[in-house]
């Protein structure tokens, strides 16, 4: 049994075969997915997915490419659209210095009004970060000095002192397809140091495949091949790798049912 726990089920990408993809996905042990928002203004069509699939559930929040287009979006409204049952975090929110598609100053204040909302509703926060390690440290450092809030490092792309300091603020670490690509021993190496009880694993779908489909549309079926490679990585068999993913996106995805 294997969760991804992030895809983006609501892109273009799947709407021609989106009930052969969560098939495939249940097929290959993937008995969970959470498929995330990336603007709350579509926030009803992310939902209506979740609502259509048992075994899906989603996000309410706004990406940091987003973060000018959505700054009359406020905490307030993020916690009022998270009630419904299906969704089961914030976000996915953050910082994003590698194409600065919002400005900066944007970015950290959506990231703000994002943890505010998980510290309110227990729900945890989606972080996107992206070339910011030094900055999102510092935001995340402050905003847990306020009070604690449920967070995972999506995607994990970032240094390994970022990965310390938030498994070190009670947060996990959420590893992609980039984990299986020849050139990323760096990030195997990090991964390695990640406590088990903070490992959990995503596709991005639909980007970032791991191999052997590298190139090619990712689908979370594919999270299989992600954690593979996370067992072989941390030195544990490949059932071990799936009880130690699930139980711990079950515990930081904590209103998602355990099947």
């Amino acid at each position: 049994m294997l969760i991804d726990t992030h895809c983006h089920l609501d892109f273009p990408d799947f709407d021609a075969e989106r009930d052969a993809i969560i098939e495939r996905a249940r097929q290959a042990g993937v008995t969970q997915m959470v498929t995330i928002s990336t603007r709350v203004k579509r926030f009803e069509t992310i939902l209506a997915i979740a609502e259509k699939y048992e075994n899906v559930f989603c996000s309410v929040g706004t990406h940091p490419h987003n973060a000018d287009e959505e700054l009359d979006i406020t905490t307030e409204d993020l916690v009022r659209l998270s009630t419904h049952p299906k969704v089961v975090a914030i976000g996915e929110a953050g910082l994003d210095y590698f194409y600065d598609n919002a400005p900066r100053e944007a970015q950290a204040e959506g990231l703000r009004r994002h943890i505010a909302a998980a510290r309110e509703t227990g729900l945890p926060l989606v972080i996107h970060s992206r070339s910011a390690d030094e900055d999102m440290a510092a935001i995340l450092t402050e905003e847990a000095g306020k009070g604690a809030f449920p967070f995972l490092l999506h995607c994990f792309s970032s240094g390994a002192e970022l990965a310390r300091i938030g498994v070190e603020l009670g947060g996990y670490v959420s590893f992609s397809g980039i984990l299986t690509f020849p050139k990323s021993q760096e990030l195997r190496d990090i991964a390695k140091t990640v406590r088990h009880d903070r490992l959990i694993v995503e596709t991005d779908a639909p980007y970032l495949a791991p191999k052997p489909f590298r190139g090619k549309r990712n689908e979370p079926a594919y999270v299989a091949h992600t954690a593979d490679v996370l067992a072989e990585t941390i030195g544990v068999s490949k059932e071990e790798i799936a009880e130690i993913t699930t139980e711990n996106a079950w515990r930081v995805f904590s209103k998602m049912p355990r099947l």
